[in-house]
């Protein structure tokens, strides 16, 4: 079987990994930098290029596609769908994830435990909008932001109208979310691959100072025992974005599990130092059993 990995560096931790997992089930696996490609749109026969030649036919793809590049990743992605190769983790699968605010409206219709989140585009109404999450302390959150980036805790209303005020002053798009004190810094990611948790792990901030618990900002992670809530939870999230490879964040609250984030291309190198568990290897199965299943339907 013929795998591509779209990527923008084949020396990235996850690129490498899944490259040696597909070796190691002896399948071939191509490394594609995803704004390398360039595509011919036509209704007879829709063909991506690479480097001055058409990209050969691939079995399968999985994208590996950053926030900043979304919008051209997954239409490299829909190019790949519409020439029949098995992606996956699917285009709009990808963006609905990478819009936080559809995400959580998303999770929020079907029943999902979340933080109470705001959002609100006039200024007039930030009083209301900080008392309708709770009050301080509260959490303010960049539409846009990754790995921690963009997220700011605020201790007081005049703190949170002051960093609010300036946000949406600049055009910025801000969610505005609960503090879970009770979480102390610390989450968990829940790693899903075609319907099951192959992997868990708590992160911990780095100091009782920072709350942010992403492995970028200097967390710790260890591999951790989740409850059958949390993992139902997981699941159902990830299928209700429609991700066969994702990962779920959540933390514990008094109130049960809350999702904070679903990651349509989540790394690899985290979890399975933190876990042992061949996290790259489950993805590549998870590829060998759809190839099989197509072939007997």
């Amino acid at each position: 079987m013929k795998i591509a990995i779209l990527s923008r560096k084949y020396d990235l931790y996850s690129t490498r990994r899944l490259v040696e997992a597909a070796n190691k089930h002896g399948h071939q696996a191509d490394v594609i930098d995803t704004l390398r490609c360039y595509m011919n749109i036509t209704s007879s026969k829709p063909t991506i290029h690479y480097k001055g030649n058409e990209l050969p036919h691939y079995d399968a793809v999985v994208p590996r596609i950053g926030a900043s590049i979304t919008f051209y990743g997954a239409a490299v992605v829909r190019q790949l769908e519409m020439m029949n190769v098995f992606c996956v983790n699917d285009s709009v699968a990808i963006t609905r994830a990478r819009d936080k605010l559809r995400c959580l409206q998303l999770l929020s219709k079907k029943g999902i435990g979340l933080p109470i989140t705001g959002f609100a585009h006039s200024l007039d109404e930030i009083k209301d909008l900080i008392k309708m999450v709770g009050g301080p302390p509260l959490i303010i959150k960049f539409l846009e932001g990754t790995q921690g980036i963009g997220v700011v805790l605020v201790e007081t209303s005049k703190a949170a109208r002051s960093v609010i005020e300036a946000f949406l002053g600049l055009k910025v798009n801000i969610l505005v979310q609960e503090y879970i004190k009770e979480a102390a810094g610390v989450d968990i990611r829940c790693f899903v691959v075609g319907g099951e948790v192959v992997a868990a792990m708590k992160r911990q901030s780095q100091s009782a100072e920072e709350f942010r618990s992403n492995l970028h900002r200097g967390g710790e992670a260890i591999s951790i025992e989740i409850t059958e809530e949390e993992r139902t939870m997981a699941i159902r999230a990830a299928h209700i974005m429609g991700l066969n490879v994702a990962g779920i964040d959540m933390l514990r609250s008094q109130r049960g599990p809350l999702i904070i984030e679903v990651n349509a291309s989540p790394g690899i190198e985290g979890i399975e130092k933190a876990t042992k568990k061949d996290v790259a290897g489950s993805i590549i199965e998870f590829i060998e059993r759809s190839m099989e299943s197509a072939k007997s339907t």
